[in-house]
């Protein structure tokens, strides 16, 4: 296809995008509006399910084993799996502004439903709850959602624009202490503290953080500590989320973090149960060929995009995107919905998930999703170099 029928084809996808705006806003303000935690998205998923399909995509709520997830597919060709997310964090709500991510998705995808027959592709939009923690695209896909897929893509608010976030492998860990209740005051030598092992035991964690490589985290809050002070704890936990920069180094500190909180329990006389939560987030392995065709279409509406691998700004976290991308060809850039310095996961970045800059990153992030689709689903070229760059990388099947 020619240089001008491409363009045409982009035109007509932002066009669609202009079109719509007004409702593609809405819809992030209404998820904003109705922050809502893992497998909990029904007003979600059903707003986005029944506004893609006014829009021109069918969208059925429910697929792939996710009661909050959706699917819809439309045209023939190679495939480009456009994927939202829309769930939300306890207390803070859209603190991560996946109601951009949402909106921006739907924008894209529907846009693509309404080219893709000019086009020679095939759209696939996904909804994929729970990315905070409950691994919602692990799920979908261990139920095929990402079958005959060549592309995926979404795109993610932050304070910058940059080609991808900084993702390394996270797994999340439960830990819970059990002891002897005793009278505090009256007979606190019959008592086993639980609360005291757990505490020893984030305290050992906090000592291993001197020894592990400075691109890890380990991060815990207490769950649970206690009925009153003058009860000596029965029952402590913890809950941790444990990353490291691939799945590979994951599971070497993984040992090491739950001998620190066992250590706690050793020596306060109690006993410690373990879980480790789900499969792991794996770290994000970006194609660098449709990243570059993201920068080129983001210059097009006026967005500059860095490279954080490079230097200079980064947003490092962990996300099940990284698990997708050891599956298929994709991408996860970053999209300024904030001013710089604004953290994600924050009161402050979830104020600004619904201002005008967030909605100029919905629209903005719909049309250079849709443009590096269409570059994607024309050129055929360009698709055989995504696919060998996929393979080069090693990437590792087994993250589900």
């Amino acid at each position: 296809m020619d240089a001008n029928a491409i363009q045409a084809l982009k035109n007509a996808a932002c066009a669609f995008i202009d079109l719509h705006s007004e409702r593609l806003l809405a819809v992030s303000h209404e998820i904003h509006d109705h922050p809502e935690q893992n497998y909990e998205e029904f007003f979600a998923s059903e707003l986005l399910a029944r506004t893609s399909t006014e829009l021109g995509l069918p969208v059925e709520v429910g697929t792939y084993g996710c009661a909050t997830g959706f699917s819809g597919d439309l045209g023939l060709g190679p495939t480009v799996c456009i994927m939202s997310e829309y769930d939300a964090l306890p207390d803070i709500g859209h603190g991560c502004g996946h109601n951009i991510i949402a909106a921006a998705g739907l924008g894209a995808a529907t846009a693509l439903a309404s080219v893709a027959s000019s086009a020679g592709g095939r759209i696939r939009f996904l909804g994929t709850p729970a990315e905070e923690g409950g691994g919602g695209k692990i799920l979908m896909a261990q139920h095929g959602c990402l079958d005959d897929v060549d592309l995926a893509m979404m795109v993610h608010p932050a304070d910058a624009d940059l080609i991808t976030i900084d993702a390394i492998a996270l797994q999340q860990l439960l830990v819970e202490y059990t002891g002897q209740e005793a009278h505090a005051a009256a007979s606190p030598h019959m008592g086993r503290n639980a609360l005291d092992a757990a505490v020893l035991g984030y305290m050992g964690v906090a000592t291993l953080r001197q020894h592990i490589r400075p691109t890890e985290r380990v991060h815990g809050i207490f769950v649970k500590s206690g009925e009153k002070p003058n009860i000596v704890p029965r029952e402590a936990s913890t809950e941790w989320y444990v990353r490291s920069d691939n799945v590979t180094s994951l599971a070497t500190l993984k040992p090491r973090v739950l001998a620190a909180l066992e250590a706690g329990a050793v020596a306060c006389g109690c006993t410690v149960e373990h879980t480790w939560i789900g499969s792991p987030y794996a770290d994000m392995i970006t194609n660098d060929t449709m990243s570059a065709v993201y920068v080129q279409n983001a210059a097009a509406v006026g967005r500059s995009v860095s490279d954080p691998r490079r230097g200079g700004h980064r947003v490092v976290g962990s996300t099940d995107m990284g698990n997708v991308s050891h599956l298929v060809p994709s991408i996860h850039p970053m999209i300024a919905s904030a001013p710089h310095g604004t953290s994600i996961h924050t009161v402050q970045f979830a104020e600004y998930a619904r201002t005008p800059l967030a909605d100029q990153a919905v629209v903005d992030g719909a049309k250079i999703l849709a443009m590096t689709a269409i570059d994607f689903w024309t050129s055929p070229e360009r698709q055989k170099a995504v696919a060998a760059e996929f393979l080069a990388a090693h990437t590792d099947k087994d993250v589900l």
